[in-house]
C-alpha cells in the first residue's frame, strides 16, 4: 500500500515537537490534510480509535506503541497497525524547525511494506543443562535447581575442579569428574568431551562413605573425589572400596563424552572463548549475581525455537580455495561465533551457530556470500525511499545514521533525549536507519547511499562490539573512501563512531563537516547480486564524478584491481585459468594467450598462490568505462607445434623449459624419448606403439613360480 492510502497519526508530544502538517502532507502525497494531535495517547486517545476502522495507521510515536496495540486488539479492529519514531530521532533538536525533511523521510520508510520472510532454522531445547565449574558453585546451583528453584532446568553436573561442597544424599542428577577437552554445538546440541583423571568413578561409587573413613590423610570429602595432593598412596581406599570397584589408581585416563541443551559453565576461564558464544552457552563467571541471571536466561531457553536463516551461500563463485590452494579467508577470519570453516575448495556454515552479524557479507569480495535480513533488495528500497523523500522534501547534505536495533538504537535515542536537557539532539540532517547488526553495512552499502543522495554515511557502534566487526568496517569505508576521493569527491564520506554513552555520540555527530555528493540521485535499485550492484553504483558515482578518472588506485586488500604477469617467467600453463573462481581469467581458442576481465577480478589472490612460475603479481585499483569489462591480453606467444602432425599443442617457451629440464635426463637425453618430448599427446601414443624395438610389458616373460 502506498503511503497516500495510509492514515498517519501524529503527535506534539504535549506541544514539545513543531510539526508542519501542511509541508508534511504535501511531501507525502496525503489527500486529507494531516492533524496533529498534541495528547494522543491521552486525552485525543478516542482520535485514534476513530481510525481503527482503516486498513492500515502509522502512528508517528513508538513511546506508547504497547497502548495504541492494545486499544485496536480490544476494538477487534483489523487495521494493520506501524509505529515510527520522529520525537528522538528529529522532533527534539535544536534543528527541529528544519527536520520536516527528515520526519517525511522517517514515515516514508516506516510505511513500506514488510520485506518477504527468510527460511528460518529450529532449535529444539527440552531443558538438560550441563554445569560445568569447580564442585561448590556447581554443585550448589544443581540443588536449586531441583530443590526450591524447581523450573524446566534438568543439571548434569561436570567437576572440574575440588573446591568442597557436597553430592546430594540422592541420586537426583548425573554428576562426573574430570578434564573438559572441548565443548562444540548451539542451543538443544551441545556436545562436551571430557577425560576422568580422578581414581574415584563418580558413576560406580555407591557413597557408601568407606573410603572417606579408610583415608589416613582424609584425601577424600563429600564430593566423593581423591585430593592427589594430599594423598600419600596408602591405597587403603582401595581395599576399603573392594568388589564395588569405584576407586582405581592405575585405572588409565577414560575419555567421555555426552549431549545437553544448555551449558552454565562456571570456570574461570570459559570453556568457549569467542566473542559471541553460542546461544543456550552462558559463562558468569564467580559473581553470584551473574551466575543467577544466567539461570534465570537458562530457565526461558527450553522448548521450540526459530530464528531467520541470515545468510545465503553460493559456493560456485566461493573464493576461499582451489585445488587446495587457499585464496581468500576473509568470511572466516571475521566470523565471531565459529559457524564458519573450511571445507575443501569452499566453506561450510553452521546456520545454529550464526548469530545474523553479516560481517561475511560485508567483507566477502565476490558475493559468494550475501545477507538475508534483509536481503539486499529490500535493504536498497529503503535506503532509497529515505533519502529520496528527504531529497524531496528540501533536506540537504544528508549523512545516513546506520545503527543497530539494541544498543545502537539506545545510543541514538539517547542523543534526541539530550536535547531536553540542554544537549543538542540529532542534527537535522542525520537520518537515522536500523539495522540488525551494523556489522553488515558494507561497501555495496556505503556508496549506495552516496549514489541515492546522501552526503555521509555514518555506523554507530558500541564499544563491547568485537574488534574484528570494527577493523571489518574500518577497511570498508577505507576503500569506499579511496574511490569517491579518486573521483574528485570533497571531504570525508564515511565515519565509524565507536562510541559509549549518548553525550560522545551527540559531540561526534556534530563534529562531522558535511561532504560533497551526488548533483543527480541515481535510479537504480539493489540487485541480490553484490557485484551488479557494485557495478551500477560505480558507474553512477564515475558519471556525476566531479575529476573524472580512468584508474583509481586503491589500498591493498580492495576488492578491485588488475594483475600484472611476468612476460619472461611465464609460460602460459593457464593454472591461473582453472583456479580463478570469478571468469576474470579467460583462455583463447585460436592461439596461447591469457586474457583478462579487470571487473570481474575480487582480487582473492588465488592465481597469485596457484601459479608455479611466481609470475603474477596483483594490483588494487578500480578501472572505470567499458575496457574494465572488456577483456585485453596480459601475455600470448607462439605456439609450439607437433614435429610429427604439425598441431599446436603448447607455447613454444613451455616446450623449451621442459626440454632444457629434462633433456639432461638419461631416459630422455637424445634419440626417440627426446622427439616424444616434442610431440603432441595423440602423437606421442601413436608412435610408442610403432616402435617395434621398443620393450613392452606384453614382452616381459611370466615369472617361473
Amino acid at each position: 500500500m502506498a503511503l497516500q492510502d495510509k492514515t498517519i497519526k501524529l503527535c506534539s508530544c504535549n506541544g514539545t515537537m513543531a510539526l508542519d502538517a501542511k509541508a508534511l502532507a504535501a511531501v507525502l502525497k496525503q489527500a486529507t490534510p494531516l492533524t496533529v494531535h498534541t495528547e494522543l495517547c491521552r486525552k485525543q486517545v478516542a482520535q485514534f480509535q476513530s481510525g481503527l476502522h482503516e486498513s492500515e495507521i502509522l502512528v508517528a510515536c513508538t513511546q506508547e506503541a504497547a497502548l495504541f496495540s492494545e486499544l485496536a486488539q480490544a476494538a477487534e479492529s483489523k487495521a494493520r497497525v506501524d509505529f515510527v519514531n520522529i520525537r528522538e530521532s528529529a522532533g527534539w533538536s535544536s534543528q527541529a524547525a528544519r527536520a520536516t525533511p527528515k520526519i517525511a523521510a522517517l514515515l516514508a520508510v516506516a510505511a513500506l511494506p514488510d520485506p518477504e520472510p527468510v527460511p528460518s532454522v529450529s532449535y529444539k531445547s527440552g531443558g538438560q543443562l550441563l554445569i560445568l565449574g569447580p564442585s561448590a558453585p556447581a554443585l550448589a546451583w544443581a540443588r536449586r535447581l531441583v530443590g526450591e528453584l524447581g523450573g524446566p532446568l534438568e543439571p548434569n553436573v561436570l567437576m572440574t575442579r575440588q573446591q568442597s561442597g557436597e553430592l546430594p544424599v540422592e541420586r537426583a542428577y548425573p554428576v562426573w569428574s574430570g578434564k573438559p577437552l572441548g565443548i562444540s554445538g548451539h542451543l538443544g546440541a551441545f556436545k562436551l568431551e571430557w577425560q576422568q583423571d580422578n581414581p574415584i568413578d563418580l558413576d560406580l561409587c555407591t557413597r557408601c562413605n568407606a573410603c572417606v573413613d579408610a583415608c589416613p590423610e582424609n584425601a577424600i570429602d563429600f564430593t566423593y573425589q581423591v585430593d592427589l595432593g594430599k594423598c600419600k598412596a596408602h591405597r587403603k581406599c582401595v581395599s576399603a572400596c573392594g568388589a564395588i570397584g569405584a576407586v582405581d589408581f592405575s585405572r588409565a585416563d577414560r575419555a567421555r563424552s555426552e549431549t545437553f541443551d544448555l551449558v552454565l559453565d562456571l570456570s574461570g576461564t570459559p570453556l568457549l572463548a569467542m566473542p559471541d558464544l553460542p546461544q543456550g552457552y552462558l559463562a558468569p563467571g564467580a559473581d553470584p549475581l551473574e551466575q543467577a541471571l544466567a539461570v534465570a536466561r537458562l530457565a526461558q531457553l527450553v522448548g521450540d525455537f526459530e530464528k531467520p536463516r541470515f545468510f545465503q551461500y553460493r559456493e560456485s563463485i566461493c573464493a576461499h580455495s582451489r585445488s587446495s590452494v587457499t585464496g581468500c579467508t576473509r568470511c572466516l577470519d571475521v566470523c565471531s561465533t565459529g559457524a564458519i570453516r573450511a571445507d575443501g575448495d569452499h566453506v561450510k556454515v553452521d546456520p545454529h551457530l550464526c548469530a545474523g552479524c553479516g560481517g561475511c557479507a560485508t567483507v566477502c569480495p565476490s558475493g559468494a556470500m550475501t545477507y538475508a535480513y534483509p536481503r539486499a533488495p529490500d535493504f536498497g528500497m529503503r535506503l532509497k525511499s529515505l533519502l529520496g523523500t528527504y531529497r524531496e522534501a528540501g533536506g540537504k547534505d544528508a549523512c545516513v545514521v546506520f545503527h543497530d536495533l539494541e544498543t545502537g538504537r539506545e545510543l541514538v535515542q539517547g542523543v534526541g533525549r539530550r536535547a531536553v536537557r540542554g544537549g543538542k539532539g540529532l542534527p537535522a540532517r542525520a537520518l537515522p536507519s536500523g539495522v540488525f547488526h551494523v556489522a553488515s553495512i558494507g561497501i555495496d552499502a556505503l556508496l549506495g547511499a552516496l549514489c541515492y543522495g546522501a552526503s555521509q554515511v555514518v555506523v554507530v557502534m558500541d564499544e563491547d562490539k568485537p574488534e574484528g566487526y570494527a577493523a571489518a568496517l574500518a577497511e570498508q569505508m577505507r576503500f569506499a573512501q579511496a574511490i569517491v576521493t579518486g573521483l574528485g569527491y570533497q571531504g570525508r564520506h564515511f565515519e565509524l563512531l565507536r562510541v559509549a554513552d549518548a553525550k560522545t555520540l551527540e559531540t561526534r555527530l556534530w563534529a562531522l563537516e558535511a561532504a560533497s555528493g551526488v548533483a543527480k540521485s541515481a535510479g537504480f535499485n539493489f540487485s541480490a547480486e553484490k557485484r551488479t550492484t557494485l557495478d551500477f553504483e560505480l558507474d553512477h558515482l564515475a558519471k556525476q564524478a566531479p575529476a573524472p578518472q580512468e584508474i583509481v588506485a586503491l589500498p591493498a586488500g580492495a576488492p578491485f584491481g588488475a594483475l600484472v604477469v611476468n612476460k619472461v617467467t611465464c609460460t602460459l600453463c593457464k593454472a591461473c585459468i582453472g583456479a580463478c573462481p570469478e571468469s576474470a581469467l579467460l583462455d583463447a581458442a585460436d592461439a596461447p594467450s591469457l586474457r583478462f576481465i579487470e571487473r570481474n577480478c575480487v582480487q582473492c589472490g588465488l592465481c597469485e598462490a596457484t601459479c608455479p612460475e611466481d609470475a603474477i603479481q596483483l594490483v588494487p585499483r578500480l578501472l572505470f568505462g567499458a575496457q574494465a569489462k572488456e577483456p585485453v591480453v596480459l601475455n600470448e606467444a607462439d605456439p609450439f607445434h607437433c614435429v610429427r602432425c604439425g598441431k599446436a599443442f603448447g607455447t613454444r617457451q613451455m616446450v623449451d623449459n621442459m626440454l632444457g629440464k629434462l633433456g639432461g635426463h638419461s631416459m630422455f637425453a637424445g634419440g626417440v624419448a627426446h622427439k616424444r618430448l616434442q610431440m603432441c599427446g595423440d602423437c606421442r601414443l601413436v608412435d610408442m606403439m610403432e616402435n617395434k624395438s621398443e620393450v613392452s610389458v606384453l614382452d616381459l616373460a611370466p615369472r617361473k613360480r
